[in-house]
């Protein structure tokens, strides 16, 4: 992890590495930002078949990603979801991810995308600790 400027950035060797000028977390005003991932597997680089699978995969790489800064997805307060085939793959990729994410789920955007020759992307905003919520 280093530091800059108010910002911290997260590294974790259980997510995939940034495939150009980018961080896999960056910490800032209260929240850790994770980049935008794909269903890579970190260690072997293989893209699992299907998007149900693939939407686990990138799951689990987000999850790397917060779980290096002591955070789990139960702290993601939003989350962005981009499917190649939005129309077709919605409904595998829904009961895919709420296997992640319990009440009260984060709000999410899910949208069509052009993506890079894989089905699902996904990045979330999560809450750190002692960050004070209404109510």
């Amino acid at each position: 992890m280093s530091e800059h400027h108010g910002k911290l950035a997260v590294r974790t060797s259980g997510a995939p590495r940034p495939a150009g000028a980018y961080s896999q977390g960056l910490v800032a005003g209260g929240f850790l930002f994770t980049a935008g991932f794909g269903p890579q597997d970190p260690d072997t680089g293989e893209i699992p078949e299907g998007v149900a699978d693939q939407t686990r995969q990138v799951l689990r790489n987000v999850g790397a990603v917060l779980a290096a800064h002591g955070l789990s997805l139960r702290d993601a307060v939003k989350v962005t979801a981009y499917l190649q085939h939005l129309k077709r793959d919605f409904a595998a990729y829904d009961a895919a991810y709420q296997e992640f994410f319990e009440e009260p789920c984060p709000v999410r955007t899910t949208v069509g995308s052009d993506l890079m020759d894989i089905l699902v992307e996904i990045d979330v905003v999560a809450l750190l600790p002692g960050t004070h919520t209404p109510g």
